[in-house]
């Protein structure tokens, strides 16, 4: 069958059918809320990406926006026969138009039945950030360390940051008082078990209880130490939650599965970076990205008929969900459609529901 396009250099083969019939047309649930996914338009980009640029670090060269035709486009072609939604975030990054980013995401969502989270950068005053949260089709926000100030040299120059140097008070209780959805992707070189990480998490849990607290990346923990030494410490927490996105190992999430139980984890796709075909193989606390396009980061590759066998990052996400909870007993379809579906539609319905209630009239 002739590939199908889908995004950048990426298209959708017979290996990716051949995958989905296998692995996941049997056990995903019909139902799906994809919580962390990426679209924008790339016409805000500002700052030109270029070949310095992309050397810096892999994710620059996937680094292309997806618009939101393209993106529902792909999603009907990667999700074949499942009705899915989305939680779109825009570039959270000052090489693209903040502003311009979060008013395309409340023209193109709610026309699709989406939601958006809102890029807010830390220097927002609370008026702005109250009329970004009481815009069509937003939920929450999404910080990032990123938006603390521009540095075309890198883009890790925050990376030591506090959480709250990037999510200051002032904006934490804008969000609290909207009982608004935040997803939060930890800084620090050493991830959520940073003790930093973990104590001003739970000083924003304990301040700002009506946050639906979203911790982004199962807390950037990709390898099986930093899953081990982090995940356990906030499992007392059942109001805290976690969600999957560009998490490809399979201990990874078993250990989050063991300690927080299918209620407090939501389904994220990261895409369009998760468009990519490969693999990833981890040694202790690191990870090498196997793929089989030439990118500069992509210099011990694979033989070509191992390459040949590749399919999507984000269908190895899926699987590595699959294969956790198949070792765990997590067979009966309401623990999976709780993760794929239902704790996002919950935590979504919630912050719809007060939106409502403030303003009858406001579009949601």
């Amino acid at each position: 069958m002739t590939p199908t396009p889908l995004y950048y250099v990426w298209n959708y083969t017979d290996v990716d059918r051949a995958f989905w019939n296998e692995h996941l047309e049997g056990w995903l649930p019909r139902c799906l809320i994809d919580a962390h996914t990426h679209v924008g338009d790339p016409a805000h980009r500002r700052v030109p990406m270029t070949e310095a640029m992309r050397r810096q670090y892999w994710v620059n060269e996937l680094s292309e926006p997806i618009n939101a035709p393209t993106a529902e486009r792909c999603y009907r072609t990667v999700f074949p026969g499942r009705q899915l939604t989305c939680i779109a975030l825009g570039a959270p990054g000052l090489d693209f138009d903040v502003d311009a980013g979060n008013a395309y995401l409340q023209e193109e969502c709610p026309r699709r039945r989406w939601h958006s989270l809102a890029v807010i950068p830390p220097q927002w005053t609370q008026d702005k950030v109250a009329a970004m949260l009481d815009g069509p089709g937003v939920i929450g926000i999404k910080p990032y360390y990123a938006l603390i100030g521009h540095n075309r040299d890198t883009r890790d120059a925050h990376l030591e940051a506090s959480i709250f140097d990037f999510l200051p008070h002032h904006v934490l209780e804008v969000v609290d008082d909207h009982h608004a959805w935040l997803t939060l992707h930890v800084p620090k070189a050493a991830r959520l078990g940073h003790p930093d990480n973990i104590r001003e998490i739970r000083e924003i849990r304990r301040r700002y209880p009506n946050i639906r607290l979203v911790v982004a990346h199962l807390g950037r923990c990709y390898t099986e130490p930093h899953a081990r030494e982090a995940l356990p410490q906030l499992a007392d927490d059942p109001d805290l939650y976690f969600d999957t996105s560009a998490v490809l190992n399979p201990v990874c999430h078993r250990i989050a599965l063991e300690h927080f139980g299918p209620q407090r984890l939501i389904y994220g796709s990261d895409n369009p970076v998760m468009y990519m075909r490969g693999r990833r193989q981890y040694h202790d606390r690191t990870y090498v990205n196997r793929t089989s396009h030439p990118f500069h980061f992509n210099k011990d590759r694979e033989a070509p008929e191992i390459q040949a066998t590749y399919t999507l990052f984000m269908y190895e996400d899926l699987r590595a969900i699959k294969q956790a909870c198949q070792e765990l007993g997590i067979t009966k379809p309401g623990p999976i459609e709780a993760i794929f579906h239902d704790n996002a539609a919950r935590l979504i319905e919630r912050t719809v529901a007060r939106k409502r209630k403030k303003d009858p009239g406001l579009e949601t």
